[in-house]
């Protein structure tokens, strides 16, 4: 087992204990299977990053809750550090570089997208706010069935508790940043 499967197999074992939930009552509230639930417990399956979202969202916590380890005081993060999670076919690359704090209530995320990747994104927890910085390529970004073309070096920011899709709309890979906050 690698050291992202096991940090979000201890985070997700250690999070339905705290909230005292069965596999079957966690899998009822975030729509994935008891066995699969069981499979990433145990460090048996890497899941992807939809399935990720799936479980942070009907447990109703962060993202990065499920992969954030210990706490530094100072540290550079190294980007081969990082392992992305997946989705698209290995054309969405999810890096968390800063995983969620509770204090703080957000998280940032870079994110690459190979060209024509789309990624479909379910609402997050009520007042969830997204701020996104493209930094390479062009995005276009659903949010609501309503479309925004936001271009390298621009920025949008929307309530993420409804339905988003990003979709790299440009000739060239798309490069993202991304700020979660959780108003909880």
């Amino acid at each position: 087992m690698d050291a992202m499967s096991s940090m979000i197999a201890a985070n997700l074992k250690r999070i339905r204990k705290e909230k005292k939930l069965s596999l079957d009552n966690a899998a009822e509230m975030t729509g994935v299977s008891k066995s699969m639930l069981g499979q990433i417990e145990r460090g048996e399956s890497s899941p992807t990053v939809a399935t990720l979202w799936k479980i942070a969202t009907g447990l109703h916590i962060s993202f990065t809750a499920l992969l954030e380890g210990q706490a530094m005081e100072t540290k550079i993060i190294q980007k081969e550090d990082i392992r992305p999670l997946l989705s698209d076919e290995g054309r969405f690359r999810l890096f968390p570089f800063f995983p969620y704090d509770d204090a703080k209530r957000f998280e940032m995320l870079c994110i690459e997208m190979d060209l024509g990747c789309r990624s479909e994104s379910a609402p997050h927890e009520e007042g969830t706010e997204e701020l996104l910085m493209v930094s390479q390529g062009t995005l276009r970004l659903t949010v609501d069935g309503k479309d925004y073309l936001v271009e390298a070096g621009n920025a949008i920011r929307y309530q993420a508790d409804k339905a988003h899709i990003y979709e790299n709309a440009g000739e060239t890979p798309a490069k993202l940043y991304m700020v979660i906050y959780y108003r909880k």
